[in-house]
């Protein structure tokens, strides 16, 4: 599903225009983003939770040159779907 098709649901099953959607779609991931962020944890009942994790620095190996490289610790987000959600699944 693309962000188009997901505006065009949310639309339709909401009342709301398009554009509308669309505003509120982006301003509630902005949230979102903006929580996980700051809080580090970000919880909608029924669906899921998203969490901040942290990724230590690690050794690697270059797939071209087979030559041993340092990866730089990084932060990425995981998600838990909720037992409501696994369920419809």
């Amino acid at each position: 599903m693309t962000k188009a098709d997901l505006v065009a649901e949310v639309a339709k099953n909401s009342g709301l225009s398009k554009k509308d959607a669309e505003t509120a779609m982006d301003a509630t991931f902005d949230a979102m983003k903006a929580a996980v962020k700051k809080i580090g944890v970000v919880r909608y009942p029924g669906f899921g939770t998203f969490t901040l994790k942290r990724r230590k620095a690690r050794k690697g190996i270059n797939p071209q040159t087979k030559q041993p490289i340092q990866i730089k610790a990084s932060k990425t987000v995981g998600f838990k779907p909720s037992q409501s959600f696994k369920a419809k699944l």
